[in-house]
């Protein structure tokens, strides 16, 4: 394994990030740090992505006012719906920009790694759209917990490819796509789900993703003529919540949460709070938080969400939490649930699993004032959820 220093890479956020991979990545994660930099100021990359976003995914999305959640909770609360675009979530921005990225590269071949199925869903469209050829690697848990976003990737022609070891779930999805990454660095391309893994990707992912915040930034402009009080996402790796905060990062008046899955307890075993409860460590090619043993090893993870079930976060918002920008909590398996039960009987969302940790906050923040102005980023809709949430209805309407 080589660490790239500082010097070598501008990938760090503070003193976390960096290229920590075989040396085998290393030219191809050079190439493609080249590239994206050149086509960062290209006008006609921007200009495609710009329609590919209009006009395939269905940007803008509506910055919807939530009457009864914001009667409820005594605030004035707005939803960013990214629930509304094409394939459900937020993972389409990235995916389509990666897609485009590899096909300027002359890449033919896209590998991807998911856990609750919509970032393969995402890539397996844009890999269609673009006449791609795709492989997904998913743990073999989240193919039995996400059986309908399977058969979306599968029919849209792309290769789902389930892992067997470990966890069976997202990390280990990840490691095998890393190491089917080594050995096809030619012709393959890699696109990352979320804000991890080795510089490039959690810059390039965040700024696929920035269109949420820019959107979220003009759209409460306009109709409040003011910037919110708050800004209130999940985060599992992070990436919806980077591309929603970083326009903002800047506005030391709007403040910034950041919801983490505590699934049973932040002091239980099975948890996903890494940045709850993790201490710096490297995985999937970077350094940042991390969940780890008394001994140093990477801990499993746990959360009702397959999105969110992650022992990782991406280095950018372990930089946050340092520096104090972000404030970052968690919510339970049984709170998250209590609160896609409120939002959908309160607004007719049901949000995603991974979504609902967000919508979590509201029942306990005490930081914003009776009225203030908070946006909650709607990162994805409950649709690939519904058996999970139907289980737990059914059995004990939570998970204890």
């Amino acid at each position: 394994m080589q660490p790239a220093t500082k010097s070598r890479v501008k990938g760090y956020f503070g003193d976390y990030g960096g290229q920590f991979v075989p040396e085998t990545l290393i030219p191809a994660l050079e190439t493609l740090s080249d590239a994206y930099d050149a086509l960062e100021n290209d006008p006609e990359f921007h200009h495609q992505l710009d329609q590919a976003l209009h006009h395939f995914v269905g940007r803008a999305t509506p910055l919807s006012f939530a009457p009864r959640l914001s009667k409820h909770y005594g605030l004035k609360i707005y939803l960013k719906r990214e629930d509304l675009c094409h394939t459900g979530a937020h993972k389409i921005n990235n995916a389509i920009g990666q897609a485009l990225l590899a096909k300027k590269m002359g890449k033919t071949k896209i590998i991807a790694e998911t856990g609750a199925g919509q970032h393969g869903v995402a890539t397996a469209t844009a890999c269609a759209k673009y006449g791609l050829e795709c492989i997904v690697y998913m743990g073999e848990e989240d193919v039995k917990r996400q059986r309908l976003n399977v058969e979306r990737m599968q029919l849209m022609g792309a290769e789902v490819r389930p892992v067997t070891s470990g966890t069976r779930t997202l990390k280990d999805a990840t490691s095998e796509a890393i190491r089917h990454w080594v050995t096809h660095v030619e012709d393959c391309f890699y696109i990352i789900g979320s804000v991890v893994g080795p510089h490039p990707y959690p810059l390039m992912t965040r700024n696929f993703h920035r269109v949420i915040g820019l959107e979220t930034r003009e759209q409460v402009l306009a109709i409040e003529g003011r910037l919110p009080d708050a800004l209130v996402a999940c985060v599992g790796g992070g990436s919806n919540a980077a591309g929603f905060f970083h326009p903002f990062i800047d506005d030391k008046d709007v403040a910034m949460f950041g919801v983490e899955a505590a699934g049973f307890g932040v002091e239980r075993q099975k948890t996903a709070a890494t940045l709850s409860k993790g201490k710096p460590g490297v995985l999937h090619g970077s350094l940042s938080y991390l969940l780890q043993d008394q001994n140093g090893q990477v801990d499993l993870a746990h959360s009702i969400s397959a999105g969110l079930d992650y022992p990782g976060v991406g280095p950018e918002h372990s930089y946050w939490k340092d520096e104090g920008r972000v404030n970052y909590s968690a919510a339970t398996d049984q709170e998250a649930m209590r609160a896609l039960e409120t939002c959908a009987a309160m607004e007719g969302v049901i949000p995603a699993l991974e979504t609902a940790h967000a919508f979590a906050w509201l029942d306990k923040q005490q930081a914003i004032k009776d009225g203030g102005l908070v946006v909650i980023n709607c990162s994805g809709r409950g649709d690939k959820d519904m058996e999970m949430i139907t289980e737990c209805r059914a059995t004990t309407r939570g998970i204890a």
